[in-house]
């Protein structure tokens, strides 16, 4: 799966996706940047904040017996993301627990540092110190 995939999906969001995006959008939920139907290596993801390395899948039915979740998360997890998991209906019947436990999620997860590269540029940013 892929960019065009990924863009199939933006298109064709699920109500329950919709309800989600519409909170998380914008820079509108505590101030987090969120992408959706992200591509992340061969997967792509519901949602991403990319700046906490938090992925945020939504599940219907037939994620209940999908073995395969277990190796997604375990491959997304290698690369450093934090998955959380919520069902379609706790999205619709419970919006504001999923978004509590998502900002407690974001409040855990450590920002990307810019310090890093910061670090290797001299005071006036022109390169190694």
């Amino acid at each position: 799966m892929g960019l065009t995939q990924a863009k199939r999906l933006r298109q064709n969001m699920t109500d329950t996706e919709r309800r989600l995006w519409y909170r998380l959008r914008a820079h509108r939920f505590g101030g987090y940047k969120f992408k959706r139907q992200v591509p992340i290596g061969s997967y792509v993801v519901d949602f991403a904040c990319l700046g906490r390395k938090l992925i945020i899948e939504i599940d219907g039915g037939q994620h209940a017996t999908a073995a395969n979740d277990g190796v997604r998360d375990k491959c997304l997890a290698a690369a450093g993301f934090r998955v959380l998991r919520f069902w379609n209906h706790d999205v619709l019947r419970s919006t504001d627990a999923v978004l509590a436990e998502i900002l407690s999620a974001l409040e855990q997860c450590e920002p990307l540092s810019r310090r890093a590269s910061r670090a290797t540029l001299s005071p006036e940013g022109r390169g190694d110190v």
